[in-house]
């Protein structure tokens, strides 16, 4: 098989006519790592109600009718009266907040035939095929590529797109990213993620007013008011989950109404070349990104990554490197857990499988990957990963050591102030040991380029990796923010967050964003520091140095060791 990328221009929006399969309309099975629909559904919410039940319940056993229970049960039910009315008028809400923020304006059926007649032709089969009332279409004057759909029912549904898609993809990619929106809404997804959102508010709801109970009712709603908790943490990562199963299905149920894979595997890469090209026309990140980010068909942060591979380069070898990340590295699969969407190369893996189910050429050899994936030293990337995740947590781990040695000396000494000393030791000790692995000897930095950082499957969010690497500072790091610090830096290569830090903390932050970012903006730099790779990536800087020899110092450790430092030295002090 031919695994080459089509050699469309980026960015041109030349009709482009891939391999497809003939009629369209097809039945795939869905990915085996993409899991269950149905079962993810059926299992989230009744997980989520069956903790809302618990929860009622213990409040009628425990609660007698002379406890002050009335708060309690009135914001239940305003909670699920707000969020029945929000739930029926947020598709005009939504309406209002759009065109407020984003200048939206509606279009019909036909001026979208004008602009991609292959997608007006998918809104028309399957709005026929599975009597759906035609979505309201929406655009946004904003080159940043982006799609998503929003509503209550499926006939009050909104499908809203940027110009950027029709700058950025070619006819039969827009087509299928028009079809991934129908999918969310053929697939009620917008009410059943209201309904989860409504029970684990609910949730979080308890846990406030228990504790706001006079003193009997409250100690005796302690456990139930802990059990709140602990049900509001797990169903928020529970309707996480089913975020990520659904934008899996979306993107099946767009492969088989168009028959196309490939065109949105395409898509969601040139989406990503979209927002970094957008990136680098503009001194502040795209509002409109920041603000759909959750809404939007992938997510823009983790979106740079393989728009930076095809930026430089249309060959699926170099481009496949940075899904190694994605597929491989332990810490994908943790940093994933927060996203409501999945990781790019996972979905990209899902859609060429579709594509081999049709028998069509894999513009995206992901097996390919696969194989180059199965020859990454496995020790290097699972021995250190447990013990990785325990320093990430290294300043609580070490108040929890400090807290045992402190009762184990205040027992056998009787010098109660241990217990206070030991913690505070701990968690200093904690800190300078996380500051070590976060900030390693930045003499060994290298000089290299951004996609090749993010081609490294081996990158940590934890471990940096020192780096040098020359290249324009083209903007702001926040979107807006004129006492940000953070600046975006492009070189040959792609397009990376800089993150600076003052040793005057938030202040002297917020006064070199304030005073020096606008001056740097344009400039030529070498920056230094430490490279992390997460679902969003970033370099902590250490250095920018320009080529007229001025120097910008970062101080990313100070604080960290003078905590830490500080915290050790007053435990010494109680133990005196």
């Amino acid at each position: 098989m031919d695994s080459a990328m089509p050699t469309q221009p980026p960015g041109t929006g030349t009709p482009f006519h891939p391999n497809r399969a003939a009629g369209g309309a097809v039945k795939l099975a869905i990915a085996r790592f993409a899991g269950s629909l149905a079962l993810a559904s059926t299992v989230t919410l009744s997980l989520i109600g069956g903790m809302v039940l618990v929860l009622s319940l213990a409040t009628v056993f425990i609660l007698n009718s002379e406890d002050p229970r009335g708060g309690l049960v009135l914001a239940l039910g305003i909670t699920v009266l707000f969020n029945l009315l929000m739930f029926f008028l947020s598709p005009w809400l939504m309406d209002l907040s759009q065109k407020f923020l984003y200048r939206t304006h509606w279009t019909d059926l036909e001026r979208i035939r004008q602009r991609s007649p292959e997608t007006a032709t998918v809104i028309e089969q399957i709005c026929t095929q599975k009597g759906l009332k035609q979505p309201r279409l929406g655009l946004i004057d904003d080159q940043n590529p982006t799609a998503f759909t929003y509503g209550s029912l499926p006939n009050t549904a909104r499908i809203v797109v940027s110009e950027g898609l029709f700058t950025y993809l070619s006819d039969d990619e827009i087509a299928a990213v028009y079809a991934h929106e129908l999918g969310h809404i053929i697939h009620w997804d917008f009410a059943i993620m209201t309904l989860g959102a409504t029970m684990i508010q609910i949730c979080y709801l308890f846990f406030v007013f228990s504790n706001r109970l006079g003193d009997k009712a409250k100690e005796a709603m302690r456990i139930p008011s802990l059990a709140a908790y602990i049900f509001y943490f797990i169903g928020t990562y529970l309707l996480l989950y089913l975020s990520r199963i659904r934008e899996y299905y979306a993107d099946h149920f767009s492969s088989e109404v168009t028959g196309n894979p490939n065109a949105l595997s395409r898509a969601l890469v040139k989406i990503a070349y979209g927002i970094v090209e957008e990136a680098k026309r503009s001194d502040t990140p795209s509002q409109l990104l920041a603000g759909t980010r959750a809404l939007g068909i992938s997510d823009s942060k983790t979106a740079v990554i393989a728009g930076t591979a095809y930026r430089v380069s249309t060959s699926m070898d170099r481009i496949g490197k940075v899904f190694l990340w994605d597929m491989f590295n332990p810490w994908a699969g943790w940093m994933e857990l927060n996203s409501t969407h999945p990781l790019t190369g996972k979905r990209i893996r899902a859609l060429s499988n579709y594509a081999e189910q049709l028998d069509l050429t894999l513009e995206f050899d992901m097996a390919s990957v696969m194989r180059q994936g199965q020859k990454l030293s496995k020790p290097r990337l699972y021995s250190g990963f447990l013990l990785d995740v325990l320093l990430y947590s290294a300043e609580v781990i070490g108040v929890v050591l400090g807290v045992l040695v402190g009762f184990g000396v205040s027992s056998q000494t009787q010098n109660f102030s241990a217990m206070v000393a030991c913690p505070l030791i701990g968690a200093g000790i904690g800190m300078l040991i996380k500051a070590m692995v976060l900030f390693p000897n930045p003499s060994l930095a290298r000089t290299t380029e951004i996609l090749d950082l993010f081609s490294d499957p081996y990158a940590s969010p934890l471990r940096g990796l020192p780096a040098e690497l020359s290249g324009t500072l083209i903007g702001r790091g926040q979107a807006g923010f004129v006492f940000g610090s953070d600046l975006q830096f492009q070189d040959a290569t792609g397009l990376l967050f800089l993150r600076y830090a003052s040793r005057f903390g938030s202040i002297g932050n917020a006064l070199f964003g304030m005073k020096r970012v606008h001056a740097l903006i344009g400039s030529q730099a070498t920056v230094k520091g430490w490279f992390r790779r997460g679902v969003a990536s970033s370099l902590d800087l250490l250095r920018i140095s320009s080529p007229d020899g001025s120097i910008v110092n970062s101080h990313p450790r100070f604080w960290t060791v003078i905590f830490g430092g500080l915290l050790i030295i007053l435990g010494m002090f109680f133990l005196r």
